[in-house]
């Protein structure tokens, strides 16, 4: 088993519709960490020979100021995430030497599939009408892609993942990438990969919202660096 708790500091981008009103969001990295409230963050994985399973969850929330129509918005943001997934090893390339853990070094493609659940809450309040308006919505997306585990030298490994869902069975569409560069340590006598990259996330939903007169919109991509570790048990 393979625990793997991880921070992302992603900026935030794109177009949010609640209620009847229409918000174009942009948080970048630089102010993340001034408007993130609650992150949490990680991922369980489990192989057996040539197959695996993970789960990774994910659960933040932010608060921002936003101007609409030239009215101040406060906008408070709930993002929940799950995604649970097999892969399959289906090529295996060897390579000369051993893994720091003692493992033969290969490289690793992976032809992986699931279903990833993402529930939002937003709240959206106009201080100077005292107006406040709330909505939220919740999918399951089936996905499918690619990954590749490549053992780069003793020490070093590279993690790559990308995938595509949604297909109007949840979200109109969603892009999934990663990648992430690893180094293979002990720490407190536990084999464990020290872990920095990079991810993208691109999700579009649009549905009809609590009024019935508007539509609830997400259409959203988020991005920016990965920094956590692997520990191996």
């Amino acid at each position: 088993m393979i625990v793997s708790p991880y921070a992302w500091g992603a900026s935030l981008g794109g177009d949010l519709g609640l209620a009847g009103l229409q918000h174009n969001l942009h948080l970048p990295f630089r102010d993340i960490f001034k408007h993130v409230d609650l992150a949490a963050m990680g991922t369980i994985e489990a192989v057996n020979d040539r197959w695996g399973g993970y789960l990774d969850a994910q659960r933040v929330k932010t608060s921002q100021a936003e101007a609409v129509r030239s009215l101040p918005v406060d906008l408070d943001i709930r993002t929940r995430r799950l995604a649970g997934g097999f892969y399959y090893k289906a090529w295996q390339i060897p390579l000369p030497g051993k893994s720091a853990f003692g493992a033969g070094r290969d490289i690793s493609i992976e032809p992986t599939a699931g279903l990833r659940w993402t529930h939002l809450r937003a709240r959206a309040g106009i201080a100077p009408l005292a107006v406040q308006t709330t909505g939220s919505a919740g999918w399951v997306d089936p996905f499918a892609g690619l990954r590749v585990n490549a053992d780069l030298s003793r020490h070093w490994n590279l993690f790559t993942q990308a995938d595509l869902g949604g297909f109007g069975a949840g979200s109109d569409l969603s892009v999934n990438a990663v990648a992430m560069l690893g180094y293979r340590t002990r720490l407190m006598g536990r084999r464990t990969i020290l872990r920095g990259g990079y991810r993208f996330l691109y999700e579009k939903y649009d549905q009809s919202d609590f009024t019935n007169r508007g539509r609830f919109i997400w259409d959203m991509q988020q991005r920016g660096p990965l920094l956590g570790m692997s520990v191996l048990f």
